[in-house]
């Protein structure tokens, strides 16, 4: 189903065909890739965005577009993870991604400013709640930490919260909207239905032909030019959300919860977002039922809602939590490992890509960059990858005698797994989506399936 962006996303114009060559080449038209095209265009670089689906079609378009640094129970596993010293990188690249949003959309009515809330309902969620009100307060961010009892705005009972006023949400399709026409203004193009294949020597291989680039930025989720591995480093999951209409009054912040079974909470255009359950793509059996307990809840906490739409994201997440963003090969530069915070830090990731391009390098960059990789992560990774193992014997021993499935992801050849809720065919090895037709819909796949039906 659409998103409720998508559903009222304006017009945006790109272009037909596709240049020669260009300075730099950025890969995938988000909100990473957008922005910083726009700030090399207005820095005066020749840009040209490639874009395999439209404008927004994957994470930017799919997110509850929340701009906070109020982010769930982020701070304290990062600080866990990584430390202090890069917590305190996150935060400030983070804030930056914030405020350089908020200058962009400054006239835009969907720039909406709202208090942003963490809470939990259970134990281990209070927990949960203390350790990022430490994490935060390590960094100097001011929260309000409500206890039981303490007015949160919901209609049902929360243990423990924290409150940080005067965040921001937004449209995230306006946002693209407006990036798309700097980046064009400033004499760039975006072309889209065209599905980057492979980089040698500077000269990218598309779908819809050869460009020759002087640089080239990958900012497609799990980078489709991967010259350092990353679809082994990521964890991958998706994500359900939906917009319902409800009678009498909606809460005024944004929310998150901690607890097992996270929820998501904010408004738009009159309506009610809920952010739901999240799975590993690919290893979910019924997703379809996922969508029902969202809906049952949703009913249960406002009665009489009803759903207008429903959709899904994907997200990816490093180990050590650290989002990376930086270069990885001569003339080849990657951002990915949002961490279902793509908002800040999509907007952060452009700063320091347009920074170390144009020579003016932002203050954060190194310190985010610097090897975080611990005795924790180094287990996390092998549990992953253990993980990874597993899926694939699981779905190769499910698929022995059937004859629906299309055959082996072409990324590494992981049996497909049939996703009854979006109709799509999911790998459990990397996240890689295919499309029943077997178009590539997402993940580090870039070639399309032989055959797919359902």
């Amino acid at each position: 189903m659409p998103s409720i962006w998508h559903q009222t996303s304006p017009m945006i114009p790109t272009d037909p065909t596709l240049p020669e060559s260009t300075e730099v080449a950025v890969v995938g038209a988000g909100l990473t890739g957008l922005a910083t095209a726009a700030l090399l265009a207005r820095s005066g670089f020749l840009v040209t965005v490639l874009e395999a689906r439209a404008v927004g079609a994957v994470a930017t378009g799919n997110t509850t577009a929340k701009v906070s640094l109020l982010q769930g129970s982020v701070m304290s596993e990062l600080r866990k993870h990584a430390g202090d010293t890069a917590l305190e990188a996150y935060v400030a690249a983070n804030r930056a991604g914030q405020d350089w949003i908020r200058s962009e959309l400054a006239d835009d009515p969907s720039l909406e400013q709202r208090d942003a809330f963490t809470y939990s309902t259970t134990p281990t969620g209070d927990s949960a709640i203390d350790a990022e009100a430490e994490a935060l307060a390590a960094v100097g961010l001011d929260v309000d930490v409500l206890g039981e009892g303490e007015h949160a705005g919901l209609p049902y009972p929360v243990t423990r919260a924290l409150r940080m006023r005067g965040q921001w949400q937004i449209h995230p399709m306006r946002l693209l909207a407006h990036l798309a026409e700097v980046i064009r203004e400033h004499g760039g193009s975006i072309v889209t239905d065209c599905r980057v294949l492979g980089l040698q020597d500077g000269k990218l291989r598309t779908s819809r032909g050869p460009l020759q680039a002087n640089q080239v930025v990958v900012a497609s989720g799990s980078p489709v030019i991967d010259k350092a591995g990353f679809f082994a480093r990521l964890r991958v999951s998706r994500s359900l959300a939906a917009a319902y209409r409800v009678p009498g009054e909606v809460p005024s912040g944004m929310y998150l919860s901690v607890d097992a079974v996270g929820r998501s909470l904010r408004t738009s255009q009159g309506l009610l977002l809920v952010g739901g359950p999240s799975w590993t793509t690919g290893r979910e059996q019924d997703p379809a039922k996922m969508l029902a307990s969202l809906d049952e809840w949703v009913v249960d906490q406002f009665p009489g809602a009803a759903r207008v739409t429903w959709w899904a994201a994907q997200d990816y997440q490093t180990v050590s939590r650290v989002p990376f963003v930086g270069p990885t090969g001569e003339g080849l530069w990657v951002a990915t490992g949002f961490n279902k915070w793509g908002m800040t830090n999509g907007a952060a990731a452009a700063l320091t890509l347009a920074g170390d391009l144009t020579g003016s390098p932002m203050p954060w960059a190194e310190a985010l960059r610097s090897p975080h990789l611990t005795l924790r992560d180094g287990a996390e990774f092998i549990g992953a990858q253990a993980g990874v193992a597993a899926a694939a014997v699981t779905s190769a021993v499910r698929h022995i005698g059937r004859h629906d499935a299309p055959g082996a992801c072409t990324h590494m050849g992981g049996s497909l797994e049939w996703n009854d809720l979006e109709r799509t065919w999911d790998c459990p090895l990397h996240g890689s989506r295919f499309a029943e037709d077997g178009a590539v819909l997402e993940g580090p796949a870039v070639e399309a399936l032989s055959r797919a039906s359902k």
